[in-house]
């Protein structure tokens, strides 16, 4: 993780996920990508519906299976938590949290 520097979040080209994570090195080389979050889920995620109970309801249920994988900031849980579950209810704010967290730029 100490090479890696910045983080961009972009639409994804799959099919069935929302965003890409696209990792970088000091040198703009691509580290790591990674896929998240469901392509138009049913009831959205907290940065679109912004209703706390469904997203305390949401961490509970992930936090018991993938908590402890929170610790990596490539992964797509740990994306999917903070960004789109985390405590911002709009995209740019979870983002800019996210970097902040894990010290990416």
């Amino acid at each position: 993780m100490k090479n890696i520097l910045e983080l961009k979040i972009k639409d994804s080209n799959i099919k069935d996920k929302r965003f890409t994570a696209i990792f970088t090195d000091k040198d703009g080389k691509i580290v790591k990508t990674t896929h998240f979050g469901l392509k138009n889920p049913v009831i959205g995620t907290y940065i679109d519906h912004k209703n706390k109970d469904i997203r305390k309801r949401y961490i509970a249920r992930h936090e018991a299976t993938e908590k402890k994988f929170y610790k990596d900031p490539q992964r797509a849980s740990t994306l999917s938590r903070y960004i789109l579950w985390g405590e911002a209810d709009n995209l740019k704010e979870a983002i800019e949290k996210y970097k902040n967290k894990y010290n990416l730029l």
